[in-house]
């Protein structure tokens, strides 16, 4: 069961784990990314930020949405995290209807980017990207701690 998906550029960091992975009721992590899924040194470095009771799971896009789909991550409480908001489009629509919400937690400024919030900045085609996802009936909001209030992602 997917707890949560959350845009973040830092992936696993204290905010996710202590915040989110609480609240949520999360038992496992996964991250969803091809650059780590691939290096063993980020590898070394997220798995000293997991949780002890926390299972964390790091695997490509594409070995992700196979994993969900084959159903075995049914039995898990899952908080999925992602780098960019290309992965998180990529994941939702290839889960088919598994996802039906998405938290924009952190995205960093860079050439192109405007300013949705003091932590979201998105290019034209990352807003676009959203955008479709809400006209597909997905709930995408910025919310960077669980105690803020959601804020509807508006292009």
């Amino acid at each position: 069961m997917i707890k949560l998906l959350r845009v973040d550029h830092r992936l696993v960091h204290g905010q996710v784990v202590v915040s989110w992975f609480e609240n949520v009721g999360a038992n496992t992590i996964l991250v969803a990314n091809d650059a780590v899924a691939g290096d063993e040194l980020r590898k070394s470095a997220i798995r000293l930020a997991k949780p002890e009771n926390a299972k964390l799971v790091m695997k490509s896009v594409d070995d992700s949405i196979e994993a969900i789909n084959s159903g075995v991550t049914d039995k898990y409480q899952m908080l999925i995290v992602v780098e960019s908001v290309a992965d998180a489009e990529k994941l939702i629509r290839g889960t088919q209807g598994k996802i039906t919400s998405l938290n924009l937690g952190g995205t960093k400024p860079r050439d192109g980017t405007k300013n949705y919030s003091k932590t979201i900045n998105l290019t034209e085609l990352e807003s676009d990207l959203l955008a479709g996802l809400q006209q597909d009936g997905v709930e995408v909001y910025i919310q960077q701690i669980p105690n803020e209030s959601k804020q509807k992602f508006e292009k």
